[in-house]
């Protein structure tokens, strides 16, 4: 593996979520989503990219497409922060390119955060490998939660990460 970029998303990705739609890969996210929840959560992705209450990726390695990365903004705690999530294709997983990506991303984060001091992240409780991507870039446990996601109960670690002062 070369050096990973983020890309932004743009409207030619759809293909990317529907690789990423198997019961393997969505085994912690309660299972796949149809057709057109895909089609809406590509839609969406492009309409918060364009109005910057988001910014999606797509995780690349020498120009091939291995997974997609994001934040975007959210209420936590009462406070303004941001939530991110990300996936990486079963053919290059293992090789730390979730780790790097978040890694990136973070800094994207901390240049684009509008006035939000925390990233968050909310892996299934089960989910070893995302919940050690999140451990290796320095977020903090701080509980675990339980709410309805893709119409089943989903137990989620939640994971914070202090971007540091904000002036804005």
């Amino acid at each position: 593996m070369t050096a990973l970029l983020l890309r932004p998303w743009s409207a030619e990705d759809l293909p990317l979520l529907t690789q990423a739609n198997t019961p393997t890969m969505t085994a912690h996210l309660n299972g796949p989503e149809s057709e057109q929840e895909l089609v809406d959560r590509h839609a969406r992705y492009l309409r918060l990219g364009e109005s910057g209450e988001a910014r999606m990726f797509v995780i690349e390695d020498d120009g091939v497409p291995l997974g997609s990365i994001g934040w975007w903004n959210v209420d936590w705690r009462g406070s303004a922060a941001l939530e991110t999530g990300w996936f990486v294709l079963p053919e290059a997983q293992g090789r730390g390119a979730a780790s790097e990506a978040v890694a990136l991303l973070v800094v994207d984060a901390r240049e684009h955060r509008a006035g939000r001091r925390f990233l968050t992240a909310f892996p299934g409780a089960e989910n070893a490998a995302s919940n050690g991507v999140c451990r290796r870039n320095g977020f903090a446990l701080v509980g675990t939660i339980t709410e309805t996601f893709r119409g089943g109960e989903l137990v989620m670690n939640e994971w914070m990460l202090d971007l540091g002062a904000v002036d804005d």
